[in-house]
């Protein structure tokens, strides 16, 4: 009888066992699903004009996002400082270039060369002055960059004007219009300075406040879209239904 008594309590334990273990699986499959459901949800997350990758990365990576996101504080004002100095010393005070120029190179000869002199009269080493020469790997990288940049937009140019896209044609004629706008109410050095402050300002303080700015565009992109579909409905595709299509099937032909 004692035997029979602890063969059902062992049967009764292996029961138990089991049961737990069913729902121990059960829970792990539900921490799974939880787990996809939230990667799923982050990766649902709108990130500004469709970005995938990090801010960092955006900007090529490297130097020079890093000075553009201030992680080096001490270059990146650096850097700022010297290109604010150069635009209020050709903008403000209309300092020449060329003249600017020549006469830095005879200030910095003529240091030099009384240096090296004195140096003689009084005994001591003349002045190191270090080879200064260009290399050629970074040149011809930047030379291709620029090359197929170039051929990118010349192929857009193309498309846009054989009249095959009209929302594109739309878009280009709206930019440089307003790019023309800009030039006639600024210089090109303020143009490019205006340009290189933003390039230190909007990208880290949009790194700072990632999140909100991305659920301020998201709002955004929904009300532009929404207009633009009534644009599309009753102004673009009314334009493009008479627009002849004959000769430009006969060129992809």
């Amino acid at each position: 009888m004692v035997e029979d008594h602890k063969h059902e309590e062992s049967i009764l334990e292996k029961i138990v066992e089991k049961i737990h273990g069913h729902g121990d699986s059960s829970s792990s499959y539900d921490s799974d699903d939880d787990k996809k459901s939230t990667s799923s949800f982050k990766s649902k997350i709108y990130r500004l004009f469709g970005r995938e990758k990090p801010v960092h990365k955006v900007l090529g990576g490297g130097k020079p996002a890093d000075i553009f996101l201030w992680r080096n504080k001490k270059v990146s004002g650096g850097v700022l400082g010297a290109v604010t100095a150069c635009w209020i010393l050709f903008e403000l005070i209309e300092y020449h270039l060329l003249t600017f120029l020549c006469h830095f190179s005879i200030l910095v000869l003529a240091a030099l060369f009384l240096w090296s002199n004195a140096c003689t009269f009084i005994h001591k080493a003349s002045p190191h002055i270090p080879e200064v020469h260009i290399p050629e790997d970074p040149v011809l990288q930047l030379a291709s960059g620029l090359r197929i940049e170039a051929n990118r937009v010349f192929t857009l140019l193309r498309s846009i004007a054989s009249g095959r896209d009209l929302k594109k044609f739309i878009l280009v004629i709206a930019g440089l219009w307003v790019l023309s706008i800009i030039g006639s109410c600024c210089n090109f050095l303020t143009l490019f300075y205006t340009a290189t402050v933003l390039l230190f300002t909007v990208p880290v303080l949009y790194e700072k406040y990632e999140d909100k700015v991305d659920a301020v565009g998201e709002k955004a992109m929904r009300e532009i879209k929404k207009h633009y579909a009534v644009l599309d409905e009753k102004v673009l595709s009314k334009v493009m239904s008479k627009i002849p299509r004959g000769a430009l099937n006969k060129k992809k032909d």
